[in-house]
């Protein structure tokens, strides 16, 4: 395999570890500025662990692009 693919593996695991940490942290925060998460008087809204999904989503795509990365190799 040319060197160029083994490149942009690299390049799609990142962003994608990226995004996953960008979209958990920003779903924290939001959820706890606006007071969502950590109270107890209302349910949690069904976006917040919506969003926690689709960043753990972005996090195991990054681990199987790893995986996939190093069998370039």
């Amino acid at each position: 395999m040319p060197q160029i693919f083994k490149a942009l593996a690299t390049i799609m695991v990142w962003v994608l570890w990226i995004c996953g940490m960008v979209m958990g942290f920003s779903t924290l925060i939001v959820g706890t500025i606006a007071g969502d998460l950590f109270n107890a008087a209302k349910p949690v809204p069904m976006a917040y662990p919506a969003m926690f999904a689709v960043a753990l989503a972005y996090g195991i795509g990054a681990l199987v692009a790893m995986k996939i990365r190093k069998g370039l190799e």
